[in-house]
């Protein structure tokens, strides 16, 4: 396997700033989901720019390093669910692209909807205490799905916007394109 020095460059860097996210999750705890967002993102610039082997990878040398390094371990599962995500994204986004269907908009925003309820129900449902320490009761159950759909719905905006506006610019700057 021929590897290219600017993706080991790139990739590094990218790792570097998910670890130090990830470490400043634990450490700022106002903005936890804000930073492991950001870090699972760059799982996606991975996917996109060296494709979903090195992509995945990417994603397994990011949880290693937050295990390693991350003073609180719970925020690594909540990464590599993000980041779990983000790759079902730019799977479902690659199998999409080579079908010839008509109607591919719609489909592509059920099936990640999909995609996000079979990582986030399984917790909901069998580790509910993952998500609050408190007890649980039917209300909070519901309330916790419902909530989950709507945070879901930004966090796939917010992804999307990263995507194609802010990495779009900052790949022209690295000189990616050719």
């Amino acid at each position: 396997m021929h590897v290219k020095a600017k993706q080991v460059a790139i990739l590094g860097m990218l790792a570097a700033l998910v670890t130090i996210a990830i470490i400043m999750a634990s450490v700022i705890r106002i903005n936890t989901l804000f930073l492991l967002a950001a870090a699972s993102f760059a799982v996606g610039i991975a996917i996109r720019e060296f494709g979903i082997r090195m992509g995945v990878g990417f994603w397994l040398a990011c949880v290693l390093l937050g295990v390693i390094l991350s003073p609180d371990k719970i925020y690594i599962l909540t990464f590599g669910a993000m980041a779990l995500y983000i790759i079902g994204n730019e799977v479902l986004y690659a199998l999409l692209m080579k079908s010839g269907k008509k109607s591919r908009r719609m489909i592509y925003m059920i099936a990640k909807l999909l995609c996000f309820n079979v990582i986030y129900l399984p917790i909901i449902i069998f580790f509910p205490k993952l998500i609050y320490p408190g007890k649980i009761n039917l209300l909070f159950f519901f309330s916790a799905i419902l909530l989950g759909q709507v945070g879901w719905f930004i966090y796939d905006k917010a992804y999307d916007y990263v995507q194609w506006k802010i990495w779009t610019k900052v790949r022209t700057k690295l000189k990616l394109n050719d």
